[in-house]
């Protein structure tokens, strides 16, 4: 019976945020890949959500992208009327796979960190991801996946990392208790932790730095930084069946930093 859950339907919808560039976008061409429609979230750039659009309509899939500010809250119900919309035009009433990418860096000392700065980081990591879930959480099909993304940061300590790291370290309890309290609809809850990717998260940094990416390279087992290659893939592939056994971890892609 478990089994006929999971597998009656071979068509699956995703839903990410922060999908117009970077890892989001990296993932989104990855499920187009696997055969999974995506609806996929920006927050301002349209014109490279719009290139994101036309790269999965190019593999044979569907995307649809809806603008969303992730920590601006009271602006959630008007976006799940959007998604609601959208299923609709991809012929469903649920989806699949829920993926908490979007986010914002920060860099600063514990001292000189603004209460500002810390309330834009918790409503963008934490508070946006929760309450999105939560009103979203109705429409997952039974079976479903989430998967939130967090830092290798909560492993490894760098100054100047604290609050964005704190953030994420609060996701990852977030996603074992989601785990425990949706078990029973058969949703599996996993954290993914990426560690340094050349991309341009924080002013790309990890990209464009040739000092910091030497660092990071010498850190890591695999002797280089992350590419959006390393990322997209992991994650389209744990959403897959053949991961659906894997359950509350938190999974760190770093290519060994730090052991």
């Amino acid at each position: 019976m478990t089994s006929e859950i999971y597998t009656k339907s071979s068509r699956k919808i995703a839903i990410l945020t922060g999908g117009s560039r970077g890892l989001g976008r990296n993932t989104v061409i990855n499920l187009a890949k696997r055969g999974t429609d995506v609806i996929f979230t920006y927050n301002s750039n349209q014109a490279e959500a719009a290139n994101v659009v036309a790269a999965v309509e190019a593999l044979g899939r569907k995307a649809i992208a809806l603008q969303l500010d992730t920590g601006n809250i009271p602006t959630f119900d008007v976006f799940i009327a959007r998604v609601r919309e959208a299923l609709t035009e991809l012929g469903a009433e649920k989806f699949d796979f829920l993926v908490n990418n979007a986010g914002t860096s920060h860099h600063g000392a514990f001292e000189e960190t603004t209460e500002a700065e810390l309330d834009g980081l918790f409503n963008v990591h934490f508070k946006g991801v929760f309450f999105l879930t939560q009103k979203l959480l109705p429409l997952i099909n039974y079976g479903g996946r989430i998967v939130n993304i967090s830092t290798g940061l909560t492993r490894i300590t760098v100054p100047g990392s604290g609050a964005y790291a704190s953030m994420k370290g609060a996701i990852e309890v977030l996603t074992r208790y989601l785990a425990k309290e949706l078990g029973a609809r058969g949703i599996a809850v996993n954290a993914v932790a990426p560690g340094a990717i050349a991309t341009d998260f924080s002013g790309g940094m990890v990209r464009d730095n040739p000092e910091l990416n030497r660092w990071v390279s010498e850190m890591t087992a695999l002797g280089r930084v992350g590419e959006p290659d390393d990322i997209g893939p992991m994650i389209a592939a744990l959403l897959s069946e053949e991961n659906r056994w894997v359950n509350a971890q938190r999974i760190e892609v770093s290519g060994g930093m730090a052991i």
